[in-house]
Parts: C-alpha cells; sequence; structure tokens
C-alpha cells in the first residue's frame, strides 16, 4: 500500500464519525483504492491498513499469544518478544522507522497521553489491546532516543493461581507450604520481594486466596493484577492523569480510602512510592495481617528501598525504620530461575539493630537456616 493511499485512508478516518476498527478501516480502504487494485491487492491493502490504524498493529499477533509477557521495539527490524524463556527475536519489521512512531503515538494517544517532540516519552495503560491482561505501554522518540523509536509493551495478567497450583509449578516445597500457612494463621504482616517477572503478585495473589473467608480484604493497585479466589475481596484501582494532567487518584489517596472500608487485611500490590508512608501507618493502628510486594534483588536490601520510597512522602530515615520494624514480620523473596520456574527463595524476618531495620534470613531454598527453630517463634 502506497503512502499515498495510507494517507487518504487516514483521511477518510479522520474525517467520519466512526472509530477507526477493522470493519470501517477495510471500507475506507476499498472507497479509496476504487477500482485501481485488484482483489488479491486490496486485501494485502486492508491487512497493511489494518496494522496502520487498528488496536497493536504488527504487534498484536505477539499481544495474541496466552505467553507473551513483554514485546520490545527497538528499531524498525528488531522487535522482540518474551514468552518466558527469555527475549527472542521475532520475524516481525516495520516499514520504517516513521512506521514506528506512528504506532507508538496512536498507542499513547489511546491510553490518554502526549507523545511528540514537546513530549518525547510517555508511560500508559492502554484500553482494549491485549486479549489476556492489561498492557502498560512505554514509548520514547528520538533524540532522547537517538537509534529510533524504543517501544516497550508488557502484558500484566490477572494473578489467579492458588497455593496448591504454585506448589506443583515448584514454587516452594513441604517446608516453603508450611511456612506460608504459618504466615497467613498468624496474621503477620508480610511483604513479598523480587525482581521484575519473579511471581511477587503471583505468590501474594494465592496467599490472599486462602485467607479466611470471614475476613475482608482491601486491596489498593496500580493495575488490577490480584484477582483471588476469595469472597470478601474489594479492589481499588489507582487512576492515572488525564492527557490535560488532572483527575490523578493515586496509590497513596486510595490507601487512606481503604482504612475507612473496614479492611480485616489492607493490601498494596506493590510499593513504588509514597503511598509506603500511609501503608506502614496503617499497618502499625491495628491492622495486622497486611501485606504488600516490593521490587527488590535480595531481602537484605528492602529496608534500603522502603527508606527511599518513603522520602518521598517526606517519611525521615530513622521514623520509617522504626515503623518498618513495628509493622512487617515477613520478607518473601521470589526469583526467577533460568529454566522459567518463579520459586520462593528466601525468607526472612525483620529485626531492628540499634534503631536501624534489618532483615535476618531465617529459611532459604526450602531449608531453614541454622537449626529448625518453629518459624512461629522465629517470627514472635
Amino acid at each position: 500500500m502506497s503512502d499515498d493511499l495510507v494517507e487518504r485512508v487516514r483521511r477518510r478516518l479522520a474525517g467520519s464519525a466512526v472509530p477507526a476498527d477493522p470493519v470501517s478501516v477495510a471500507r475506507a480502504v476499498r472507497a479509496e483504492a476504487g477500482g485501481a487494485l485488484g482483489q488479491d491487492a486490496v486485501l494485502g491493502a486492508v491487512r497493511l491498513a489494518r496494522d496502520e490504524f487498528v488496536g497493536a498493529g504488527p504487534l498484536a499477533p505477539l499481544l495474541e499469544n496466552p505467553c507473551t509477557t513483554d514485546v520490545l521495539v527497538t528499531a524498525p527490524d528488531e522487535v522482540w518478544t518474551d514468552t518466558g524463556q527469555g527475549l527472542e527475536r521475532t520475524e516481525i519489521r516495520f516499514a520504517d522507522e516513521e512506521a514506528v512512531r506512528r504506532l507508538a503515538q496512536r498507542l499513547a494517544l489511546a491510553g490518554g497521553r502526549r507523545l511528540d517532540d514537546a513530549q518525547p516519552f510517555t508511560d500508559c495503560w492502554l484500553p482494549g489491546v491485549g486479549p489476556h491482561g492489561r498492557i502498560r505501554m512505554h514509548a520514547i522518540l528520538p533524540p532522547i532516543a537517538p537509534a529510533g523509536t524504543s517501544l516497550s509493551l508488557r502484558v500484566l495478567r490477572p494473578a489467579t493461581h492458588d497455593l496448591a497450583a504454585l506448589r506443583l509449578r515448584g514454587a516452594f516445597g513441604t517446608s516453603g507450604a508450611e511456612l506460608l500457612d504459618s504466615v497467613l494463621r498468624r496474621r503477620l504482616a508480610f511483604l513479598v520481594s523480587g525482581g521484575t517477572g519473579a511471581g511477587k503478585t503471583t505468590l501474594l495473589s494465592a496467599l490472599l486466596g486462602a485467607v479466611s473467608p470471614a475476613e475482608r480484604i482491601v486491596c489498593v493497585e496500580d493495575a488490577g493484577e490480584l484477582q483471588p479466589d476469595h469472597p470478601q475481596f474489594v479492589s481499588l484501582i489507582a487512576r492515572p492523569a488525564n492527557v490535560e494532567g488532572a483527575g490523578e487518584i493515586g496509590l497513596g489517596e486510595l490507601v487512606r480510602q481503604a482504612l475507612r472500608m473496614r479492611p480485616d487485611r489492607l493490601v498494596v500490590g506493590e510499593v513504588r512510592g509514597e503511598e509506603v508512608c500511609a501503608l506502614l501507618n496503617a499497618m502499625n493502628t491495628g491492622h495486622e495481617g497486611g501485606a504488600c510486594t516490593l521490587h527488590a534483588n535480595s531481602p537484605s536490601e528492602v529496608p534500603a528501598r522502603m527508606e527511599a520510597l518513603a522520602a518521598l512522602g517526606g517519611l525521615k530515615r530513622d521514623a520509617l525504620h522504626s515503623q518498618l520494624t513495628a509493622a512487617v514480620r515477613v520478607v518473601l523473596h521470589m526469583r526467577r530461575l533460568p529454566s522459567g520456574i518463579r520459586r520462593l527463595d528466601e525468607v526472612g524476618v525483620l529485626r531492628s539493630f540499634r534503631g536501624e531495620a534489618k532483615v535476618v534470613p531465617v529459611w532459604s531454598q526450602g531449608h531453614w537456616i541454622g537449626d529448625e527453630t518453629p518459624f512461629e517463634e522465629m517470627a514472635a
């Protein structure tokens, strides 16, 4: 399909009152092509036009794969995907750099964001693009990205596995299952740490599904990934600002609202900013059994990560360490192995040493560290 035909189809769609869905795109192509193209050429033009104007374009087949977690475009002829076994280069190609830029700008607009020379980067959630989960998009344009438009799509699927399913998948064994049961039964506040894609949210969702049905769980999230099988699960989802920069409702505000909803357990899907201050305050005012996830490479890094996030909310270092050790009892650390298995790798308890929070490892890869002291005593 020629650039001239693409432009004519674009103008026709822009001047119509109908959305750019596959049917309207096909009609616009046929109307603009007239009798200049044969049937096969028209069908090819329709396919290319759909890539240009509808959904995720040429990336749609990758996003339709239920195993896909990430799709990355680093150049018109470099499209990568991760289906759980690490990044693999695909056969998908864009016509040129301008085609990548147009797709990035169209997706940004669909997500309520600007992406142009004045605002050369954006981060947003895409509505109705992926059939298997919500998609988070990040895009950055030249000259900030000198090699060309960079596009990153992350597929976030609802975390619905229960503890039994995770055990079958090799996430933990008998001692791990007993440990997790003890955490829930004793209503210990816990934090799930790990790197990107390590299985933090999956483990948290499974644990919430095992909470007593008599307990009310109020959960605050950015993306709505947690969907445990629990009759008293209430979900609150943050709202980003619109294209004018207004209307944002952040996690911190939602935590404050959740406290008014009579939660037995207060959960934050992932702490990544100043909302950690409101969460720790809630955990220290009678809300036992709270939980959250946190990006960290190891349990020992958790206090430093929490300290950095709390600083965004104006909480001083000594106050953070004091609140952290009083609020959170257990750190569950997840790790993704080279084989793709996501495993409960290490468990630690938070202790205060001379006013500074430290995570003391007590369990690693299925074995107690030191003597086999019952977890109930170590977490007391």
